[in-house]
């Protein structure tokens, strides 16, 4: 073997900032910073795979805020196929955050209540992250941005996020450019079904004319079987290690998590199973 050198690239993204400390590697996945955010509050061993698993899981919502991103931008342009790309890595994303679930499905409710008192009214639902998922999913409330009275930037960014189109809107915009009576409108509120959009989706699942349309129409039920799959991993998570007391930042609960859990996301790609 040969002694050629390798030579080593510069990447200055160590902590602080400062090039050249710890491994190439380290520098650039930020590893001494990564690894200095987990902060137990108790002496209970589960609370840490708690905060990594709730670590991880906002990780890959900023991921999957990308993935989305990208597919809601190619439909804008109207290129199907970077759309469905960028859609089906999504579907990775989600399989990963819905088998997250497994980090705490054996906490029993002993060790959690060892340790939830000592993060006081925090509490997932809070999530901007998660909130702007849920608004590009069409599952927009203005009341939430209350949440963030006191963060300015956070405020304007899920503010903007309400006012944008979301990934369904855009879908529904390239229906219509593609002849299709189906609704392009935004909205700002949560989106509601429509007799019109559920007629367009069955011609794309009827007429030969628009059979091309069918694998965006199957990509996102792909994104909405998922959503759905998350929340009934979260409500059976909150099940079995709290059961029915109230959620630590107010909201209802089991309640809460069931009723959203029953909710179709891109409802007409659902009702229209009923008559193919």
């Amino acid at each position: 073997m040969g002694h050629d050198t390798v030579e080593t690239p510069n990447l200055s993204f160590g902590r602080g900032g400062e090039p050249g400390r710890g491994t190439p590697y380290a520098q650039y996945v930020r590893l001494e910073e990564l690894h200095s955010l987990q902060h137990p509050r108790s002496k209970e061993p589960a609370e840490l795979s708690f905060i990594v698993t709730t670590q991880v899981m906002e990780l890959l919502f900023d991921l999957l805020r990308h993935e989305w991103t990208q597919a809601r931008e190619a439909l804008r342009e109207d290129d199907l196929t970077a759309a469905l790309a960028a859609l089906r890595r999504g579907t990775h994303v989600q399989d990963v955050l819905v088998e997250s679930w497994d980090l705490l499905a054996t906490m029993t409710p002993q060790e959690f209540n060892s340790f939830r008192a000592l993060f006081g009214e925090a509490s997932g639902f809070q999530s901007s992250a998660f909130l702007h998922l849920e608004f590009m999913l069409g599952n927009k409330n203005a009341a939430l941005l209350n949440m963030y009275a006191e963060m300015p930037g956070t405020r304007a960014e899920l503010a903007e996020a309400l006012r944008a189109p979301g990934l369904y809107d855009e879908a529904l915009a390239l229906l219509a450019r593609r002849g299709l009576a189906a609704r392009p409108e935004t909205s700002e509120h949560r989106y509601q079904p429509s007799e019109e959009v559920e007629a367009a989706w069955r011609r794309v699942y009827t007429d030969p004319e628009f059979a091309a349309l069918q694998p965006l129409g199957e990509a996102l039920l792909d994104v909405a079987e998922r959503v759905t799959r998350w929340r009934q991993r979260h409500l059976t998570a909150v099940k079995r290690t709290m059961g029915g007391k109230p959620g630590s930042g107010g909201s209802s609960g089991l309640t809460w998590l069931r009723k959203s859990a029953e909710q179709d996301v891109f409802p007409e790609l659902w009702t229209i199973r009923d008559e193919l």
